[in-house]
């Protein structure tokens, strides 16, 4: 059976003068050092000693005696006194951005370029922790309607869920091939060019697949799929070595590295997309979040267009 004496202790205020006078000795010496009156004293301790249920202290010539329970009663504000201290610490730290918790759920083609965004920011705020979850869209909204994190990022924000978002960054989706391919020869090509060559595509889920998908609808063709692969690195490597071609976000080359692969010249290509941040409408911001979506606007942006600007 869970105890309810919490609800019968009174108030925090209470506790404040019940260890003014143990310290002090006496009613009037609480009263001087809280500057309250001595009746406000006195009346605060008689409405504990009730909600208590026993003495608290007792009268032994002229000398305040406090019994076993009052000295426990202490201890126990003592114990929680300190703990609001604390949290007043810890809270007064959040709101100077000295501490806490920043936690990002993203896409993984998007872990390209996030560690250059956080980079700046948790070298401004170096007591920050940061929680970084990478998965794949299916996955990333599955944390979205949980509400766990702070932050998502997604190509394609999910339609269904209140949420609200900032787009921050293009995405243009691009076709690559071998660097020695026989279409990285061509300097103008079209989709039809791309039907015969073995495709290597992402997995269902994926934001990158959604994008494709969408895109081969809208131009009522189909490609040659050989391979579903779950990783950006993988295709990657498995186009390098000649297995295939593919439809990848640009951020996969510039941030990730191209060598041996090149962009293909397809008229129809890039596929347009773009990068938002989104959160849930129903959690509340913290101090750190609000100050990250604040940097992400005025610094962010302008950072990420640079840096793909020299790639």
């Amino acid at each position: 059976m869970k105890s309810r004496l919490h609800a019968h202790v009174g108030t925090l205020r209470q506790l404040e003068i019940l260890l003014a006078v143990h310290d002090h000795g006496s009613i009037n010496g609480a009263a001087k050092a809280l500057h309250l009156t001595q009746p406000t004293v006195s009346m605060q301790m008689k409405k504990l000693v009730q909600a208590i249920g026993t003495p608290l202290y007792d009268i032994s010539q002229r000398q305040l005696v406090f019994t076993d329970a009052g000295l426990a009663l202490v201890k126990t504000a003592v114990d929680v006194l300190d703990s609001f201290a604390r949290l007043d610490q810890s809270l007064n730290s959040m709101r100077e951005l000295k501490s806490g918790t920043l936690r990002l759920a993203v896409v993984n083609t998007s872990q390209y370029f996030i560690p250059h965004l956080l980079g700046p920011f948790c070298e401004r705020y170096s007591g920050i922790d940061i929680q970084l979850k990478v998965g794949n869209r299916k996955q990333t909204i599955e944390r979205l309607k949980q509400g766990v994190d702070d932050f998502y990022v997604f190509s394609h924000p999910p339609q269904d869920i209140e949420t609200e978002s900032i787009e921050f960054l293009d995405n243009p989706l691009v076709a690559i091939a071998y660097e020695d391919h026989p279409l990285a020869k061509r300097s103008r090509l079209s989709l039809k060019h791309l039907l015969e060559e073995p495709f290597l595509i992402r997995e269902q889920g994926s934001g990158t697949r959604h994008a494709v998908e969408e895109f081969l609808r809208q131009h009522k063709i189909q490609l040659n799929i050989k391979m579903t692969i779950e990783s950006n690195e993988a295709i990657k490597h498995l186009v390098m070595s000649k297995l295939g071609i593919s439809i990848l976000s640009a951020h996969t080359l510039a941030y990730g590295g191209q060598s041996g692969l090149v962009k293909l010249p397809v008229r129809e290509l890039p596929i347009d997309s773009h990068w938002f941040f989104v959160w849930s409408k129903a959690k509340r911001q913290t101090v750190i979040a609000a100050e990250f979506l604040r940097y992400v606007e005025e610094e962010g942006r302008s950072l990420l267009h640079g840096e793909l600007a020299r790639s």
